[in-house]
């Protein structure tokens, strides 16, 4: 299955975390994370981030699980790591936060849509939390909607 991840509304290339570590990141950047390495790193101030890559969708009895490098997690708890951090100027990435994006929480009739030949799934998210910070922690419906579509609808 193709998998589609768009984000709109991302916070910035700087993000002033003073309240809560002290640290003011410069040159922030986020991108999905394959393996252990983050890639196709886009500028926090883009106006939009778009991500694709496939992921299998295994049937498990009554249950489905899903396998690929962009996968993380144990079964039954698997996500996508979106992965934001600061770019120096050698193009070296270092992380400060993450976002998780939780598969269980895909509606199985929109997998079961997004699974057919021609289709995707497509998961649709702001990337700017309401305190103006990067988007982090677990993300679900209603914060991320996930549908079947196309990759380039």
């Amino acid at each position: 299955m193709d998998v589609r991840i768009v984000g709109s509304n991302l916070p910035g290339r700087t993000f002033d975390d003073a309240p809560h570590d002290g640290c003011v990141y410069s040159n922030v950047h986020v991108g999905v994370q394959c393996r252990r390495e983050v890639v196709e790193m886009v500028p926090g101030d883009a106006p939009t981030a778009e991500w694709t890559f496939p992921v299998s969708v295994v049937s498990t009895g009554d249950d489905v699980d899903f396998r690929g490098p962009h996968v993380q997690g144990k079964r039954g708890d698997r996500f996508i790591y979106l992965s934001w951090g600061t770019v120096d100027d050698q193009g070296t990435f270092e992380m400060f936060r993450r976002s998780k994006l939780m598969l269980a929480a895909v509606p199985g009739d929109v997998l079961d849509a997004a699974n057919q030949p021609g289709r995707a799934l497509v998961g649709a998210l702001e990337l700017t939390a309401a305190d103006g910070s990067p988007v982090c922690a677990a993300v679900r419906p209603p914060k991320i909607s996930w549908t079947s579509g196309t990759m380039r609808e």
